[in-house]
C-alpha cells in the first residue's frame, strides 16, 4: 500500500509535527505500506524525501537534505497522488491513502481534508467539517452546547470590536464571566499557542491584546479548579472510547512546553479520578465526537472539577499530538492496542470511510 506520511506545515506547531511524525514513521509496519514522507516548510513548499529517516524528521534536518524532490499534490482525481518535480520532469505517484500528521492551521482545519477529498484520496482523520468546527473552538462550543455537555462559561471576543473599544471589551467580558482568573484563548491556535491566564483586568487586557496577534476571534474562559483529563475516541460509525488519562502538568497551567517539552509533567493512566467519573467523560467523549460529525480519530478533552466532581468539557484535537510522550496512543496501548496495530486501524477506517 502506498502511504503517504504529510509532516511539518505552515503552522506554529510545524516541529511537534515532525515530532509526532517521526514517531509514525518509527511504528509503521514496513512490510505493510510503501511509504512517501512527504515535508511541508513552513513557508509551504512540499518536498517529498525519499531517503528520510524518522531521527531526520524529528530534528528538522530533512529541510537540509540534498536529494529532496520538491512535490505537488493536485486536486486531479486522475493522479490521485503526487506529482514528484525531478530533474526538470515531472513523474507522478499514485496513493492508496494519505496519513496527515499536520497539527494546527494547514492540518487540522479542513484545507488539507478538502484538497484530498477533491484528489479523491482517503485519508486518516476528520473530513473537512468536523476539521474546521473542532479548530475553531467557538463553533465547538455552539455544537457542544446543543448536545448539552457541560464545558466552562464563555465570552468571545471578535477582533473588530477590541480594535474599536478594548475596554469595552475587557469590562464586557469580566462582567460576563464574573470573577477571575480567566483564561484567554485564541480561537484557532491548537496545543496552548497563545493561551494565557488572567487574574484581574490588566492581565485580561494584556491577554487578548497577544491573543488577538494571532487570531480575529478570541475565547474568554471561566477558571475550572480540576483534574486536567483527556480521552481517547477511535472509529467512523460506531466509535470507541478508551480509558481516560489524567496530566499533572508542573506548570502553572497546562502550557505548549508542558506538553511537549516538559518531561517533568507526570501522566496518570487510568486517571486519578472515581469510576464513575471516568465513565461520564468516556460517553461525553462520544457525544462530543458524534456533535462534531468526527470521524477516524480525535482526542477529547475534559476537566473534572475538584469541588463536586463535575465533568466539564474542554476541548476536541481531530490530530492529536502522536510523540512518544504523547496520551492518544498510551491510552490506547493501556487498552491493549498498540502503537503499530493503532496506526493499521487509523488507515483501516481511512479506506472504510472512502470506500463506503
Amino acid at each position: 500500500m502506498k502511504l503517504a506520511v504529510l509532516f511539518g506545515g505552515i503552522s506554529s506547531e510545524h516541529d511537534i509535527s515532525c515530532l509526532s511524525a517521526a514517531s509514525i514513521l518509527r511504528n509503521l509496519d514496513k512490510t505493510k505500506y510503501e511509504i512517501y514522507p512527504v515535508g511541508i516548510t513552513q513557508e509551504g513548499q512540499w518536498y517529498y524525501c525519499p531517503s528520510c529517516d524518522a531521527d531526520r524528521v524529528e530534528n528538522g534536518a530533512w529541510e537540509r537534505m540534498t536529494d529532496k524532490v520538491p512535490a505537488l499534490l493536485p486536486p486531479d482525481r486522475g493522479v490521485h497522488g503526487l506529482v514528484l518535480l525531478r530533474d526538470g520532469k515531472a513523474e507522478t505517484v499514485r496513493l492508496d491513502c494519505v496519513f496527515p500528521v499536520l497539527h494546527g492551521a494547514g492540518g487540522e482545519d479542513g484545507t488539507i481534508q478538502g484538497v484530498l477529498e477533491l484528489a479523491g484520496i482517503p485519508y486518516v482523520g476528520c473530513g473537512v467539517a468536523a476539521s474546521a468546527n473542532s479548530m475553531d473552538k467557538s463553533i465547538t462550543k455552539v455544537l457542544v452546547d446543543a448536545a448539552g455537555v457541560r464545558q466552562a462559561k464563555y465570552y468571545l471576543a471578535l477582533r473588530y470590536d477590541f480594535e474599536r473599544n478594548a475596554e469595552g471589551v475587557v469590562r464586557t467580558a469580566a462582567d460576563q464571566l464574573g470573577s477571575f482568573p480567566v483564561f484567554v484563548k485564541p480561537c484557532s491556535q491548537g496545543s496552548s499557542v497563545g493561551v494565557a491566564k488572567a487574574n484581574d483586568m490588566l492581565e485580561l487586557a494584556a491577554g487578548l491584546t497577544e491573543a488577538f496577534k494571532l487570531d480575529d476571534k478570541v475565547l474568554v474562559e471561566e477558571f475550572i479548579d480540576g483534574h486536567e483529563v483527556e480521552c481517547a475516541v477511535l472509529g467512523n460509525r460506531n466509535p470507541i472510547a478508551s480509558t481516560v488519562g489524567e496530566i499533572a502538568a508542573t506548570q502553572a497551567f497546562y502550557t505548549f512546553d508542558a506538553k511537549y517539552k516538559d518531561e517533568s509533567s507526570k501522566l496518570y493512566i487510568p486517571a486519578q479520578i472515581t469510576p464513575q467519573q471516568i465513565e461520564t467523560v468516556r460517553q461525553n467523549a462520544l457525544r462530543v465526537y458524534a456533535a462534531l460529525g468526527c470521524r477516524g480519530l480525535s482526542r477529547v478533552d475534559f476537566f473534572v472539577t475538584h469541588e463536586g466532581g463535575e465533568v466539564v468539557f474542554n476541548e476536541l484535537n481531530s490530530i492529536p499530538g502522536f510523540t512518544s510522550i504523547s496520551m492518544y496512543p498510551k491510552l490506547f496501548d493501556y487498552e491493549g492496542i498498540h502503537y503499530p496495530a493503532l496506526l493499521d486501524r487509523l488507515v483501516m477506517l481511512a479506506l472504510e470511510e472512502h470506500h463506503g
